[in-house]
């Protein structure tokens, strides 16, 4: 496990390629408030959306996840606590007001930046004064 990526996946760099591509500033691995060890994989903390890219094994993708034979129980131990711990960050984050927008490794980067590029955009049109543009 130790040689698995935390961080910086492929998924994760294609994202930030695009947005940042697309004139988007972001934050990466940016802590979560009030909870210790945990993190955002790409944070837009002036509109508050957390974007996070889950991989398909560690977090239990529907389409993807497979079950290990050897030593079974304790890797179904093992994945179950890692869901459990992202439901909770996700209602975390959103009890503080943030957006919080999930991903599997496999969707197409391309699609991913549109929603997020989508969401931001939208948080900033909903905190700007009446007839006043922002930018991104």
């Amino acid at each position: 496990m130790s040689r698995q990526a935390g961080k910086d996946t492929n998924a994760e760099l294609a994202v930030r390629r695009l947005l940042h591509a697309a004139g988007m500033r972001y934050r990466v691995e940016y802590p979560v408030p009030g909870m210790a060890r945990r993190r955002i994989d790409v944070a837009f903390t002036r509109t508050k959306v957390a974007v996070l890219i889950d991989g398909c094994f560690w977090h239990g993708c529907p389409l993807h996840a497979t079950q290990p034979k050897a030593n079974a129980e304790w890797w179904r131990n093992k994945l179950d606590r890692n869901m459990a711990r992202d439901r909770e960050t996700t209602e975390h984050l959103t009890a503080q007001g943030w957006t919080v927008l999930r991903f599997w490794e496999h969707e197409a980067p391309e699609e991913v930046t549109a929603r997020v590029r989508a969401t931001v955009e939208q948080r900033l049109a909903e905190r700007a004064p009446k007839g006043e543009a922002w930018g991104i």
